[in-house]
């Protein structure tokens, strides 16, 4: 072969390898796609182009040295034609990418894990994404300040997910718009625990360490997914229907979470009948110590609490199941639709159990020195730094007192159970509330609850 020959073929292959970024250079062409689905405060979370099913999670954590080993397999549909098609995953060392068991190339950009596949993919069709990583997970900081994602604690490491820490310990939609089933199988050093949500399948121990294998058949955001790994009690107890409630809880907290966690199967059967079945196939919750994490919150089956919770806290979380979790917010702009409707069930557990009644608390919130209810709408927070605020809650909880008020009791108690019922394990929109309820009453004319207390600046002029 000539010397001149050799040049040609040499860029030739040069050539070649630029135009289809091959694992030499790292880098990824084609159409993504989509790095984010638009969400109004989070433009970067989720991604377009897919559908998730199903995300095996393999898990092996080193408290020590704050060590983390896993791999996730995740069986999602092309919603179209893909060459290209992103992950949601923060930090971590990405060590190898297999689309339908082929290397992929792959790159990464901030939050995005962009994977372009051997072949492309054609809309309808499923495939399966394999994704081996390692290193230290990160905490992340809301934009209100609190820490998420992986969360350091004094014998383990909490997974905490809202809004969008879940990229901080594994790759996908992180979006609550689209939801999953989870396998999550988590190894420790033997004599820890390692809990997550759904049912435990299996726990062995091997060579001084011990793997826990969850199961969560029922569709999960992936902001709800969690893993407690430390020191745990674990209790196992049932509730209505034989319902499973397991419980985890640090042994610190065992004393004073005693009483309250007892409640559990109370307040489910309350909840039951007052917003439907419980949509899932199991309950509990885990409890930490309050140094280690500073807020509850409703990971799906298993909410996290910092520290003993007190009853109206527990109830809050666990309406969260029906409210959030089962039926979760399409967008973050829709969080009233998860904190408006668990805070109004604590006043209605006040109300049925010799408390102040919903009208009352309404009332108190309307009358007192509470100009922080009327910061902004609860239907348009301010901004990402706010999705949590008083707003959201409390007078998200006043807008479905004045519906109430509107239509009365008996059709407001089937209106809290279609709504549950209609989206049941889907994502659903302010604007899908608003049409529900109008359908549900059209005899009755909602446009001045919505105009002045769900989508209204400032504090409305008659109560």
């Amino acid at each position: 072969m000539s010397r001149s020959l050799r040049l040609v073929l040499a860029v030739s292959a040069l050539l070649a390898l630029s135009l289809t970024g091959t694992a030499c250079d790292g880098g990824v062409h084609g159409t993504p796609g989509g790095s984010g689905v638009r969400d109004p405060y989070f433009p970067k979370a989720g991604n377009g182009g897919y559908d998730v099913g199903h995300y095996a999670l393999t898990l092996d954590y080193t408290p020590a040295g704050r060590h983390l080993i896993g791999t996730a397999v995740i069986t999602a549909r092309a919603t179209k034609d893909l060459s290209a098609f992103d992950l949601d995953l923060v930090g971590l060392r990405v060590e190898s990418v297999t689309v339908e068991g082929r290397k992929a190339r792959f790159s990464r950009a901030g939050q995005e894990l962009t994977v372009r596949p051997h072949d492309d993919l054609r809309k309808g069709e499923t495939f399966s994404t394999t994704v081996r990583y390692s290193g230290t997970p990160r905490t992340l900081t809301d934009p209100d300040g609190s820490a998420e994602g992986w969360l350091p604690t004094a014998d383990g490491a909490l997974g905490l997910g809202e809004p969008v820490g879940s990229m901080a310990w594994f790759p996908g939609d992180d979006h609550p718009s689209d939801k999953a089933a989870y396998d999550i199988t988590v190894t420790v050093p033997k004599g820890l625990q390692a809990v997550s949500n759904g049912e435990l399948t299996s726990r062995s121990t091997k060579g001084g360490r011990t793997t826990y294998a969850w199961h969560m058949a029922q569709p999960m955001a992936s902001y709800l997914a969690t893993v407690a790994v430390g020191h745990f009690t674990m209790t196992r107890t049932e509730g209505p229907h034989g319902l499973p409630v397991l419980t985890a809880v640090d042994p610190s907290q065992a004393k004073a979470s005693e009483k309250v966690l007892a409640k559990i199967p109370e307040i489910i059967k309350w909840e039951e009948y007052n917003f439907g079945p419980y949509p899932f196939s199991s309950t509990g919750a885990v409890v930490d110590r309050p140094e280690d994490v500073k807020y509850a919150l409703e990971a799906q089956t298993r909410p996290v609490f910092p520290g003993a919770p007190d009853t109206s806290t527990l109830v809050h979380e666990l309406a969260h199941q029906w409210y959030g979790d089962s039926v979760t917010p399409k967008s973050w702009r829709d969080m009233w639709l998860n904190e408006g409707f668990a805070t109004y069930a604590e006043w209605l557990y006040r109300e049925d159990f010799g408390g102040k009644s919903a009208q009352e608390t309404f009332d108190e919130y309307y009358e007192g020195d509470h100009e922080e209810v009327w910061a902004f709408p609860p239907a348009k927070p301010s901004s990402a730094a706010h999705i949590s605020d008083s707003p959201v809650y409390q007078r998200g909880a006043m807008v479905l007192q004045k519906i109430r008020q509107k239509i009365g009791d008996e059709a407001f108690w089937d209106l809290l159970k279609g709504w549950a019922a209609a989206h049941r394990h889907g994502s659903a929109s302010t604007a899908e509330f608003t049409a529900y309820v109008q359908k549900r009453a059209p005899d009755h004319d909602f446009r001045g609850i919505w105009r002045d207390w769900l989508y209204g600046d400032g504090k409305p002029a008659h109560p």
